[in-house]
C-alpha cells in the first residue's frame, strides 16, 4: 500500500534498533479501556462517490445552528460573522500564508498578528499578547504551567465555576509533573471561597469569567489574595463578547488571561477550528508561551514588524522553550482580527450590550413562566433549574426543532445535583420568537 510503504522485515529492523519487542508496546501508557477489540464499525473501502453520497446524507442529520432557535452555549456561542470577514481571509495571500522560520519575509503576516495581540491586550485590560494559542483549554492549561513557571511554586487550584473541559485539559497537560491540582466542587449557587483554597505551595488560583453557570463576580478579592500568598491568579473566559460590557481581568488584578476567542469573527463549524488567546502582564513575557510579533523600523526608518520572541521549541532548545504548542491559529486569529476591526470599540460595546440585553429579557419570561433561574448575575448565558432531568427535556425539544440549551450534566455526568440544571445562552441571532417558543416547551415540559 503506497500509505504503509513499510515490509513487516522492515518494522521488526526497526523495533529492534528501539528495544521495543512489538508496535503494541509502544502504545503501553494508553489505558487498556481504550483500546478498540476489533476494527472500527465503518463500511470497507469504496470509490470518492459512494463516499461522497454516504458523508452527505450523515452530514444532513445535523441541526443546523442557524436553522432552528438556538440557545446552545457552554462554550461555543453562536454570533453573527459579517460576510466580509469570510470574503477576505479567503484571499490567497490568507489562505496559504504561513509564518515561515524567517519570518521577517512574511511583513503582511506578522502585521495581523501585531494588531490581533493588540485587540487582546486592550480588550482583556493586560499589558501584552502572544500571537494566539489552538483554543481556550489548551490556553488554561498553558497558564498554569506559565504560573509554576513564575512562581516556582507547583500547585494549581481550580474553580468550581471552570468549564470542564478546560479543567480536564489541564490536568492532562500537568499530569506527569510534580503538582497537585485541587479542583473545586460546582460552584452552583456562587458561594465559593476559593481564596481559602490558597496555601504556600500555591503557583496559581485558576477561575471563568463569567462563570461556568453564566454567573458574573467580582475577581479583585481574589486577585489580593492570591498576590498576598505570592501566587498568580489565572482569569479563563468561554465568552469573549462579554468583554465588550464587563469589566476587563487586568483592572481586577489578574495576572494571566486566557480565553476562547471563536466568538468574534469565527462561526461555529460543527465544532471548530477555534482561537485561543493569551494575554498576561508585561513582567511575565519571557515566561509567555508560543510566539509574539513586535514593531520596529527598518534601516530607511520605515515601520515594520518582526518576530519578537518566539519560546517554542521548534525556535530554541528544548530545555529553554515554555511550550510545544506549534503554531498558532493563524487564519482564525485573522477573522478575529478582521470581524472586531469592522466593529470598532463603539460597535463591540454594542454587540455585548445587545446580548445582555436579549438575556435580561429571556430571564424575565422564564419568572412569568414560572420557571426558575438559578444566576444572581449573567452575562448573555444563565442556568435554570427544571423540575425533571435537563438532559430528555433538550432531547424532546430539539425533535420539535428547538436547540433548548446544554445540560449541565452533559459536561459533568454523574453528579445528581446537577441533573436538573440547563444551560442556556443568548445572543444577538435570538429573536423574540425564539424565546417565545422555547418559554412555552419549557414551561409544558415542566
Amino acid at each position: 500500500m503506497r500509505y504503509l510503504p513499510l515490509t513487516e522485515a522492515d518494522r521488526r529492523d526497526m523495533l529492534v534498533v528501539i528495544g521495543a519487542p512489538s508496535v503494541d508496546s509502544l502504545f503501553s501508557d494508553v489505558p487498556d479501556s481504550v483500546h478498540l477489540a476489533e476494527p472500527v464499525d465503518l463500511p470497507a473501502h469504496q470509490g470518492e462517490l459512494e463516499v461522497e453520497r454516504a458523508l452527505t446524507a450523515m452530514a444532513a442529520e445535523n441541526m443546523a445552528a442557524g436553522s432552528v432557535p438556538f440557545f446552545l452555549g457552554a462554550g461555543a456561542y453562536r454570533h453573527h460573522v459579517p460576510a466580509s470577514v469570510n470574503h477576505l481571509i479567503q484571499r490567497g495571500e490568507f489562505l496559504t500564508s504561513y509564518t515561515p522560520y524567517q519570518p521577517e519575509v512574511s511583513q503582511g503576516t506578522l502585521q495581523y498578528l501585531f494588531e490581533f495581540q493588540t485587540q487582546v491586550a486592550l480588550i482583556t485590560g493586560m499589558d501584552v499578547a502572544n500571537a494566539s494559542m489552538y483554543d481556550g483549554a489548551t490556553s488554561c492549561a498553558e497558564a498554569a504551567l506559565m504560573a509554576r513557571r513564575v512562581t516556582r511554586k507547583a500547585d494549581v487550584v481550580l474553580s468550581g465555576g471552570l468549564h470542564p473541559h478546560y479543567t480536564e485539559t489541564t490536568e492532562t497537560l500537568l499530569k506527569f509533573l510534580d503538582s497537585t491540582i485541587d479542583v473545586l466542587p460546582p460552584d452552583i449557587d456562587g458561594n465559593e471561597d476559593i481564596a481559602a483554597q490558597i496555601a504556600d505551595g500555591t503557583a496559581c488560583v485558576v477561575v471563568q469569567y463569567p462563570d461556568m453557570f453564566g454567573r458574573v463576580r467580582d475577581l479583585q478579592p481574589i486577585a489580593d489574595a492570591c498576590h498576598d500568598a505570592g501566587a498568580l491568579l489565572v482569569v479563563v473566559m468561554n465568552e469573549v463578547v462579554a468583554l465588550g460590557a464587563l469589566k476587563p481581568p487586568g483592572d481586577m488584578g489578574a495576572d494571566i488571561v486566557a480565553a476562547e476567542g471563536r466568538s468574534i469573527g469565527n462561526p461555529l463549524n460543527f465544532g471548530g477550528p477555534y482561537v485561543g488567546l493569551f494575554a498576561a502582564r508585561e513582567k511575565y513575557v519571557r515566561q509567555m508561551p508560543g510566539r509574539l510579533a513586535g514593531e520596529t523600523v527598518d534601516v530607511d526608518g520605515k515601520r515594520g514588524w518582526v518576530l519578537t520572541l518566539s519560546t517554542r521549541e521548534q525556535h530554541i532548545r528544548r530545555e529553554k522553550a515554555t511550550s510545544n504548542i506549534c503554531t498558532n491559529s493563524g487564519l482564525c486569529a485573522l477573522a478575529f482580527t478582521i470581524h472586531l476591526s469592522l466593529l470598532g470599540e463603539d460597535g463591540f460595546r454594542r454587540l455585548a450590550a445587545i446580548n445582555h440585553a436579549k438575556t435580561v429579557q429571556l430571564a424575565d419570561r422564564f419568572a412569568a413562566a414560572g420557571i426558575e433561574v438559578v444566576n444572581d448575575t449573567f452575562f448573555n448565558e444563565l442556568t435554570v433549574r427544571l423540575a425533571e432531568p435537563a438532559a430528555p427535556v433538550v432531547d424532546r425539544l430539539a425533535v420539535e426543532g428547538i436547540l433548548a440549551g446544554v445540560p449541565v450534566s452533559r459536561l459533568r455526568p454523574g453528579d445528581d445535583a446537577l441533573t436538573n440544571l440547563l444551560l442556556v445562552a443568548v445572543t444577538e441571532t435570538v429573536t423574540d420568537d425564539d424565546m417565545d417558543r422555547l418559554c412555552a416547551a419549557l414551561k409544558e415540559a415542566a
